[in-house]
């Protein structure tokens, strides 16, 4: 399980830390409340402000970093069941971790709907007008083009529910970077047996890990470090490093993109 906390290290900024998170920068179009930014009444009204955090945040801006490398190796050791995600900078699906095996619990840009026509698209096929600005329309029927985010009051992606078949089954839960303050997904962090270990890489105790179970380990602190420390004591920083080079030399440079 991950939050904000493993994609600021790549200058993803979070939401709501004074004077540089997000909210606080789209004050400047006077929105009622911080929060009306995600939700659907007031996009229907003025889009401008969501699509203004779209423009920080459309995947592509930003370039993975070791956490999200680490989940990566997770997987192509086959030891990644799923990763659950609050998170919609696209970040792990940049890292190389295949859609199938993420829950995007707060929904994904790779994809987009008209709120119209409910026509379907490719979140890149939005990315030239919010680059530029400009309110994607739909061009079968000029309805509004919204990126699959979740917005306040609407359901959960039907993934999110997968969570009932993936935590009993697991082994072993490493929750990273998040407050574990949002619910449906906070309550997560309590669905997995009594007799499974968790392991939060945190800079504080958060949610269920302040009353503790027997089994959880807190490694408190920057994340990053964090990761850096149990990959190791895993043994596995080589290959870490390796893939992390490999991916580097995959990355479209600015002038291409």
């Amino acid at each position: 399980m991950a939050g904000a906390g493993i994609s600021t290290p790549s200058g993803v900024p979070d939401f709501r830390s004074p004077g540089s998170g997000l909210y606080d920068n789209l004050q400047q179009y006077e929105l009622p409340y911080a929060e009306a930014v995600f939700e659907l009444s007031f996009f229907h009204q003025n889009p401008r402000p969501f699509f203004s955090l779209a423009k920080e945040l459309y995947p592509g801006n930003h370039r993975p970093n070791l956490s999200h490398h680490f989940v990566r190796l997770l997987h192509t050791k086959r030891q990644l069941l799923r990763m659950y995600t609050q998170n919609i900078d696209g970040l792990e699906r940049q890292a190389g971790i295949p859609p199938e095996m993420l829950v995007e619990a707060h929904g994904t840009f790779a994809t987009a709907t008209c709120t119209s026509c409910l026509r379907e698209y490719e979140g890149e096929e939005l990315r030239p007008d919010v680059m530029r600005g400009v309110i994607p329309k739909c061009p079968t029927c000029k309805g509004v083009v919204k990126p699959d985010i979740v917005f306040f009051g609407e359901e959960l992606p039907r993934r999110f529910f997968q969570y009932l078949t993936d935590f009993p089954q697991a082994d072993l839960l490493i929750v990273m970077g998040t407050s574990l303050e949002v619910e449906p997904f906070a309550g997560l962090a309590g669905s997995v047996r009594g007799s499974v270990p968790r392991l939060l890489i945190n800079r504080d105790p958060v949610g269920s890990f302040c009353g503790r179970r027997p089994r959880d380990v807190l490694l408190l602190g920057d994340v990053v470090a964090g990761v850096r420390t149990l990959v190791h004591a895993l043994g596995w920083t080589q290959e870490l490093h390796a893939l992390m080079e490999a991916a580097a030399e995959k990355a479209p440079t600015k002038t291409e993109e």
